[in-house]
């Protein structure tokens, strides 16, 4: 379904919400965990839900508010109008973006979507627009007989490979179908490391966009995957021995038409502007790993091997690196933050990353030199004489090293930061009391 010029105002989506003969919106929002969330309405509330009058139950939603301050406000983003193609069939079906907004017409400041606004203004302010480009992994596992998910394949497939190993590729394609009737650029799609795993690029875009696009991605794989019996997870390591599934992020920030990370004359032809928000990324990557990634889980990814990264450092030329720079220069010169995984919550993530660079622009933080040895390759005692810290082996030590991080906690706000936390100390200990297979396999007949 061809998709019409984005609306801009209130009487833009009620037009389209016609012309297309709408007859529900979801009205979706994120709790600050990314999981999406939404409230259905006939298209005889679009009027007043366009106007941020359609209340909601806030203290049903993780990390929102308590039972006594429930009511909250969804406002609408006007320009996050579109029909979903695979509702189609039925009775069509639109969505909106919404901000949360208190009863009294206040920003919440548990938004996540507000929360990378915030950030936002603060790179306006300085001058910069900031884009971002994430390449998000996930596996296709099969479901069992009563419909839930396993992660079975019959996939062999690896890096780049396609029919009859990949036996994804038809709900790939059907992926990349739904997405580009949503308005995507999309500019690949491919098998990945790890049997069952892929991959769909799209375009890079301004932060706010892209982290709208992340969260209606994750919808769209889950919903096509399920139409084939299968289940997408967007997990960071379902499968012991193979490449768990990260999220890399390119970034930039412009100043009009310009890319402000780009010099020609710059060493590798990078600008102070990018070396100084490269600094900030790396001074800032322990604090800021615990939104990048929040499982438990995440952390049976970021271990040595798999490509995942691990060391701080960064270089334009190899990938062992938690940075890399690739080789594009001009309007693409751009900084690859490798270590997120696509279980996060996009808003916050962006914000994190974000505030981490702009940190380093104003404080002018100078990076190392580049690391071009594959740092896998390099032993404990090597890595300490280059200075290469690692990233935090844990969500518990993740969670700590962000409450030590004040630009961290202040761009996050500490309303997110607090509830986050609780949920993430109640994760790890119900995590570390349970007795795994693991340990009965290794020690119960021994000891």
């Amino acid at each position: 379904m061809p998709q019409v010029k984005k609306p801009a105002t209130k009487d833009d989506v009620l037009r389209l919400a016609e012309e297309q003969r709408v007859k529900f919106v979801l009205l979706q929002f994120t709790d600050i965990l990314g999981v999406m969330k939404n409230v259905s309405i006939p298209v005889e509330q679009l009027p007043k839900a366009l106007d941020g009058q359609i209340l909601f139950d806030g203290s049903s939603v993780h990390g929102f508010v308590r039972i006594e301050e429930s009511d909250m406000l969804l406002k609408p983003d006007p320009a996050t109008f579109v029909c979903l193609p695979w509702l189609s069939d039925r009775e069509m079906t639109a969505r909106l973006i919404c901000d949360i907004y208190t009863p009294d017409g206040e920003p919440f400041a548990g938004c996540p979507r507000l929360t990378l606004k915030k950030v936002l203004r603060e790179a306006a302010s300085m001058g910069y627009t900031v884009n971002m480009g994430p390449e998000a992994e996930f596996f296709l596992f099969e479901l069992d007989e009563d419909g839930r998910p396993t992660v079975k394949t019959k996939d062999t497939g690896g890096y780049f490979d396609h029919f009859p190993v990949d036996t994804g590729e038809d709900a790939r394609r059907d992926m990349v179908i739904a997405l580009q009737d949503l308005g995507y650029e999309i500019e690949a799609s491919h098998h990945e490391t790890a049997p069952a795993q892929h991959e769909i690029d799209f375009r890079y875009a301004d932060a706010l966009l892209t982290a709208d696009r992340m969260i209606t991605l994750k919808l769209v794989v889950h919903t096509v995957a399920r139409k084939h019996r299968l289940h997408a997870t967007f997990m960071p390591k379902p499968v012991y021995g193979v490449a768990g599934s990260g999220m890399h992020v390119h970034q930039s920030l412009f100043r009009g038409d310009s890319n402000a990370f780009d010099d020609p004359n710059g060493p590798y032809g990078l600008s102070s502007v990018c070396l100084n928000y490269l600094g900030g990324l790396l001074a800032h990557a322990r604090g800021m790993t615990a939104i990048t990634n929040p499982l438990v889980n995440s952390y049976k990814r970021l271990v040595s091997g798999y490509e995942a990264p691990v060391y701080i450092a960064w270089s334009e030329k190899n990938r062992s690196p938690l940075v890399r720079v690739p080789a594009r220069r001009g309007l693409g010169t751009r900084l690859e933050l490798r270590s997120p995984d696509p279980s996060c919550n996009p808003y916050l993530a962006f914000a994190a990353m974000i505030a981490a660079g702009l940190d380093g622009v104003k404080k002018g933080i100078e990076p190392p030199p580049p690391v071009q040895a594959n740092i896998y390759c390099l032993n404990g005692l090597d890595r300490e004489k280059l200075g290469i810290a690692s990233l935090p082996a844990s969500l518990e030590e993740a969670v700590e090293e962000m409450l030590r991080d004040e630009v961290i906690v202040s761009a996050i706000g500490e309303h997110i930061i607090s509830r986050f936390v609780d949920a993430k100390r109640i994760e790890w200990d119900t995590y570390r009391m349970q007795i795994h297979e693991w340990e009965l396999d290794k020690y119960l007949s021994v000891f």
